[in-house]
């Protein structure tokens, strides 16, 4: 099946009247992460330098990941026009680098890096999901839903390698969900901060802590509790659990609870 194209978007049925400027904040940081996808499939190719199946996966995967980048960069700037995407970026990426020649993954090992892969779809799928959910605008309701199906397919990419990678590798339940957790809380490092930071120019000095607030109350804000169900079992599969077991179910109420009061916290200390 032939992917889609930016060309394929109905631009024309952009309604500026309908633009969330919250949202558009967190489109605007995520057109940058999205965009640095070449980076990371160096990353990953470093790492399975003498795996040329997956490598060309991975290469695969980071040309439809900066398509995403590139798909927000236009809707934001439709709704922005003021949007300096190019200087932004090169912003972001002067300072968010990757160990871009590393020969062993930061995860420890091949499967735990898969693991750490299959985490961050997890992540994006929600995302976008509960971006299109959210959005009255048209056209980036398109667009979120495009890029949460490719998401979901990257998902199943990358969960498909890990499987044949746990067949040469002992990598159990409990390290793979630490894995897991551990890149759950990378969510609100650098990287998505900086980038929020960049996309929206906020005043230097940088602002570590209220920018992770600031996209954190946007992001967060979109997500009902479906999409959270859906995460958590994406993410027990991820991590060797039985995504519909007891421990998945009070892992997906715990989860709902800390998210609504995270943005409950949020929402009091931005008022």
């Amino acid at each position: 099946m032939k992917h889609w194209t930016i060309e394929d978007i109905a631009w024309d049925h952009f309604d500026p009247s309908k633009v969330d400027p919250e949202i558009l904040k967190a489109v605007k940081a995520a057109a940058l992460v999205e965009h640095n996808g070449y980076d990371y499939a160096a990353y990953l190719c470093s790492v399975f330098a003498d795996d040329p199946a997956f490598c060309e996966a991975a290469k695969d995967w980071a040309e439809e990941e900066v398509q995403h980048g590139r798909a927000l960069r236009r809707w934001a700037e439709h709704a922005d026009p003021s949007f300096d995407f190019d200087t932004a970026f090169a912003r972001f990426t002067r300072e968010v680098t990757l160990p871009l020649d590393a020969k062993q993954s930061v995860r420890g090992s091949r499967s735990g890096e898969l693991v750490a892969r299959c985490i961050v779809e997890v992540g994006t799928s929600s995302f976008y999901g509960a971006m299109a959910a959210a959005t009255e605008e048209p056209v980036l309701k398109s667009i979120a839903m495009r890029i949460r199906a490719d998401e979901l397919r990257h998902y199943k990419l990358f969960l498909n390698h890990l499987n044949r990678y746990l067949e040469r590798e002992q990598l159990g339940p409990t390290r793979r969900l630490m894995i897991a957790l551990s890149r759950i809380r990378e969510t609100e490092d650098d990287e998505l901060a900086y980038a929020f930071h960049c996309a929206n120019q906020l005043p230097e000095p940088y602002d570590r802590n209220g920018c992770i607030a600031a996209y954190s109350k946007r992001a967060y804000g979109m997500y009902k509790r479906p999409h959270v169900e859906r995460a958590v079992m994406m993410t027990c599969k991820a991590a060797g659990i039985d995504p519909q077991s007891r421990v998945a179910r009070l892992l997906s109420d715990a989860s709902w609870w800390l998210m609504r009061r995270k943005v409950g916290w949020l929402e009091r200390r931005a008022a």
